[in-house]
């Protein structure tokens, strides 16, 4: 904890910053107590399991944040060893920013208020979990603060919030999962 505080104090000093602005400084983070970064994503929230959301948490919300967006995809469909598309498992925005995360198998009905939800690539709304055909595949769980709360966007799909959230954007964080099905 001493070699920490003497940084900030270095960090402090050198930069000729206050305490309080450095502290507004520190990266947006994104966790989970469900899964280490990079590690795998327990079965219970893929299509072997309950298939419901991971709890999530953030920190380092950047002070001029009005709202919050999560992207959730995987990269390595349909196979990792020859992937073709990029699937889509969740799509939100408008989070506010001072929500500090989402509890495990959160629904539409237990969403933070004033947050709303896109569409994930079966076509619907909510968490669509992983249920990988072929390999281990990874899954991105993607939080963006933006320095405006978006129009109602209606169900958007990922492309169509990606383009509102264009110039928007103040900072970005990611955690990954990977996830085989035994």
């Amino acid at each position: 904890m001493r070699t920490w505080f003497v940084g900030f104090i270095l960090l402090t000093v050198t930069l000729g910053l206050s305490a309080e602005t450095a502290r507004n400084t520190m990266s947006l983070t994104l966790s989970s107590p469900a899964f280490r970064h990079n590690g795998e994503i327990p079965a219970r929230y893929t299509c072997d399991g309950e298939d419901i959301s991971p709890p999530l948490t953030w920190s380092g919300v950047p002070q001029n944040t009005r709202s919050l967006a999560l992207i959730v995809d995987d990269p390595d469909a349909p196979d990792p060893r020859a992937p073709k598309m990029v699937w889509v498992h969740w799509v939100l925005y408008n989070l506010p920013p001072e929500a500090g995360g989402l509890p495990e198998g959160v629904g539409k009905n237990r969403l933070p208020p004033g947050t709303r939800e896109g569409l994930n690539d079966w076509k619907r709304t909510g968490y669509g979990g992983p249920c990988p055909p072929i390999g281990r595949h990874r899954y991105f769980f993607k939080l963006y603060a933006l320095d405006t709360v978006l129009p109602d966007l209606g169900t958007p799909s990922k492309k169509r919030l990606e383009q509102a959230m264009q110039g928007h954007i103040l900072e970005e964080a990611v955690l990954i999962g990977t996830y085989q099905r035994r």
